[in-house]
């Protein structure tokens, strides 16, 4: 298999975006989910926490503590956008695996949202998140686009 030349990672703020959301959802291993009311009833009902939703300092927060990650680990940060109830980012980490990529943003955000909460949140993310592999310029370009300006 070749090696990507980017990455587009996603993840969700806790709570935002259930399993059988009539958006649709992704089971583990990455089958989609098609919309199912009871399932999404029964995910509400086991959350431990409410549902987030990041107010604009926590969004700009996350936005610096990802970019000065990716600096840091040398990593290629083409695209972020942080929004109130998740988080787009494109970005080239060769050699390391994607969702490591992923968990260690995730982590970070986590340690940043953390530092100016006085309420004792402990679920800030829904657990995973996605990761699509861009294979081409034009793929690369597209998810850019979508990052800055398709939201």
């Amino acid at each position: 298999m070749l090696d990507p030349l980017a990455l587009f990672i996603t993840w969700t703020t806790y709570g935002s975006w259930l399993p059988g959301d009539e958006r649709g959802s992704t089971e583990r291993g990455g089958r989609p989910q098609p919309p199912d009311e009871n399932l999404q009833r029964r995910a509400a009902r086991s959350m431990i926490e409410t549902a987030l939703t990041l107010s604009p300092e926590q969004r700009a927060a996350v936005d610096d503590v990802l970019r000065r990650h990716c600096a840091i680990r040398g990593w290629e940060l083409h695209a972020v956008n942080v929004r109130t109830n998740h988080v787009h980012v494109v970005l080239v980490a060769h050699g390391v695996p994607p969702k490591k990529v992923r968990e260690e943003l995730k982590n970070w955000a986590t340690r940043t949202l953390k530092v100016s909460d006085a309420s004792g949140r402990t679920k800030w993310w829904t657990d995973g998140g996605d990761v699509t592999f861009l294979f081409s310029e034009a793929a690369l370009a597209e998810k850019i686009e979508y990052v800055l300006n398709g939201q």
